[in-house]
């Protein structure tokens, strides 16, 4: 009889372990939060505070940080619930710090508690919780004031009811964290980027009062801002501006037919500098998105389309000087706050948005008022103007000398290689399509400036065994090797990059098994045959989606296309259609065959545009060069079958197969 002991080393039911509550948060926690220092888990408090204030229920945020290591966030605003839920029949305040997704930010809908929020994902506070060696909530609402506290996210004084008395405050919540060190590289917290989060915050919410007491100092800082984000550039500025400040808002009415949600849009200024550093700050729903996003590159599109249409009114441009979007952006200093109904954000901490949409929503809401200015500010507008076409000019001397330099004995580039029009290295990327259809649709929706397309006829060859003088008599990798102008090398020669004509080497192939085999033909290559380009960075995989979800208007939202890269994501799109109100099989669901099925705009959108794209560089990873090379001989190499064969037995059950 087989015994039901699971062996040492074997794989079975008891193999798989179901992590519950809050575990994973404390298993892996730099994926919900940053672990070099406790100060994001203390933001995910303060976000609650200020989106009471964003929401028109809070005059008021203090933050202290005491002499135990601990700190406490207080606010005066409504108060978190702490009446039973109605399906978990469990205080709502301990549901909100011990449960991931779970909060009040998901109820999107008219009446929801919050139309505008930075805390989105319903993990935050319970994050704070699990990695914290105590916590503890004070809640005042409706006459009473309720207190409970928390262990390494665990209850450990149950909810305790009483009523208010004289003197305390009548709504509000207070938060005191003391995070546990074990999980943190350093527990002191940054004392400058907490001054900036708080004083930001300020900015952010004029009329908001906020403070920062530091009780073993006794040292207490207040900001209270009433003109908002023009002081606030103006205090930053490394050097006074070329022209006066360009400062508005505009938010969505609920009458538009823009497709924006009611109150979605904007508030920004903008100023210009000549020298010096710049000063950029962004914020989504008050949270401050270091990375930047995709409500930046609005901004960029925005500034660009209103200063190249005064350009080309006023007949600015001299012969041969192309203007591109950079030119205009570089010399800029701005502070842009948006507001956006349901934020994607990239990663847990918020740093970068990802939403397409406010791509879209800043530009149309920012370039209408610039392009007015500009023209009611001719000779300001004028000095703008001059100092972008400098930037160009400059930019175009630089990409020349490059082009003069390794311009002697080109091949002759490769027929089907639709080439772009910029020479600079920064900007130029090729994109490696599998197929003519494909190609097509990449070659129709490309930014034709800056972007080329090679497409490729069926499977390239697997070059891991061919030597490196007989790569040519292969048509493909010789046509990829012109058009990037770099001769095949080994790991140890120094090969001339000097010819190399983009930045980006990109590998685009569908999203499926097939185009999944391309793209390791293709990386095969690299590796084996172009090692110091993927060493210096220059290789990429681009992330075309597998499904298109086209979502029914639900609530403020109207009917959209979203786009999901894998099973993964799709689901989540799908979830997140659920709360907002969508009614289950409301929406449909298409599969992308293959690059093909997609016309120019939907490529453009979901692959190519650089500020909406997923891009994923190309790096060695933490194994050596070696053993990369031991792994890729295993699964490359023609008389490895055995080997394989071993690999599929040994790990074929965490497979997921795709027929």
């Amino acid at each position: 009889m087989a015994s039901s002991k699971q062996q040492p080393g074997s794989y079975g039911e008891a193999s798989i372990r179901v992590l519950k509550g809050l575990e994973p948060v404390k298993q892996r926690p730099g994926m919900y939060t940053r672990t070099d220092n406790p100060l994001h888990v203390i933001q995910e408090v303060i976000d609650n505070a200020a989106d009471e204030a964003l929401a028109g229920f809070g005059k008021r945020i203090g933050v202290t940080v005491h002499a135990d290591g601990s700190v406490s966030v207080d606010d005066d605003g409504r108060g978190i619930p702490f009446g039973l839920h109605p399906e978990e029949k469990v205080p709502v305040v301990e549901i909100v710090f011990t449960r991931l997704h779970a909060g009040g930010k998901f109820d999107k809908g008219a009446g929801g508690a919050y139309s505008f929020s930075g805390g989105l994902h319903g993990v935050g506070v319970s994050v704070t919780n699990a990695l914290a060696k105590r916590l503890q909530v004070t809640v005042w609402r409706e006459g009473q004031a309720a207190a409970l506290a928390f262990s390494g996210g665990d209850v450990i004084e149950p909810l305790v009811l009483r009523k208010s008395v004289a003197g305390e405050r009548k709504q509000g919540t207070s938060v005191r964290v003391w995070p546990d060190a074990k999980y943190f590289e350093s527990t002191e917290f940054p004392k400058n980027e907490l001054m900036h989060l708080l004083r930001s915050k300020a900015v952010l919410m004029p009329g908001v009062t906020v403070t920062l007491t530091h009780e073993k100092s006794g040292e207490t800082q207040t900001w209270l801002y009433k003109g908002g984000l023009r002081d606030y550039l103006m205090q930053g500025l490394p050097a006074d501006p070329l022209i006066p400040l360009f400062e508005g808002e505009n938010y969505a009415s609920g009458n538009e037919t823009e497709n924006f949600a009611e109150g979605e849009g904007a508030a920004w200024v903008l100023a210009f500098t000549e020298e010096g550093s710049v000063l950029r700050e962004s914020y989504v729903n008050l949270i401050p998105t270091s990375a930047g996003g995709t409500h930046e590159s609005g901004l960029k599109d925005g500034l660009f389309g209103a200063v190249k249409a005064f350009v080309e009114l006023h007949s600015m441009l001299p012969k041969g000087v192309k203007l591109m979007p950079e030119d205009v952006f570089s010399r800029a200093s701005f502070v842009l706050s948006a507001k956006v109904l349901d934020p994607q954000f990239q990663g847990q901490i918020k740093e970068r948005l990802n939403s397409r949409d406010a791509l879209r929503l800043v530009s149309a809401y920012l370039r209408p008022p610039l392009e007015l200015w500009l023209n009611q500010h001719v000779a300001d507008g004028k000095k703008l103007a001059e100092l972008v076409i400098k930037q160009a000019q400059t930019r175009q001397r630089a990409s020349q000398k490059v082009e003069k330099r390794k311009g002697s004995g080109v091949a002759v580039l490769p027929g089907k290689l639709t080439d772009c029009e910029s020479r600079d290295l920064t900007l130029n990327e090729v994109f490696l399509v599998e197929g003519d259809s494909a190609g097509g649709s990449a070659k129709m929706g490309r930014d034709k400036e800056t972007q080329a397309v090679l497409p490729l006829r069926g499977k390239v060859l697997n070059a891991w065994e061919v030597e490196r003088d007989r790569l040519f008599a292969n048509n493909e990798i010789h046509d990829i090797a012109v058009a990037i102008g770099v001769d095949p090398h080994g790991p140890n020669d120094t090969p001339d990059l000097g010819g190399l004509r983009y930045g980006k080497v990109c590998i685009l192939s569908d999203a499926d098994v097939d185009g999944s085999h391309i793209q390791v033909l293709l990386l095969t290559l690299f590796f084996r045959h172009f090692p110091k380009l993927v060493e210096a960075g220059h290789v990429y995989v681009a992330k075309p989606p597998l499904f298109r979800v086209d979502a029914p208007a639900r609530g403020k939202k109207p009917a959209a296309k979203l786009y999901a890269l894998d099973e993964g994501e799709l689901e989540a799109s799908l979830d997140k259609l659920r709360k907002e109100g969508a009614r289950e099989g409301s929406w449909s669901i298409s599969r992308f065959k293959g690059l093909g099925e997609m016309n120019a705009e939907q490529l453009w959108e979901t692959t190519l545009n650089p500020e909406t794209r997923r891009l994923l560089p190309v790096a060695y990873g933490a194994i050596s060069f070696d053993e990369t090379v031991q792994a890729m001989t295993r699964l490359m190499g023609k008389g490895e079958a055995a080997a394989r064969r071993e690999l599929m037995e040994l790990h074929g059950d965490a497979i997921d197969i795709d027929v």
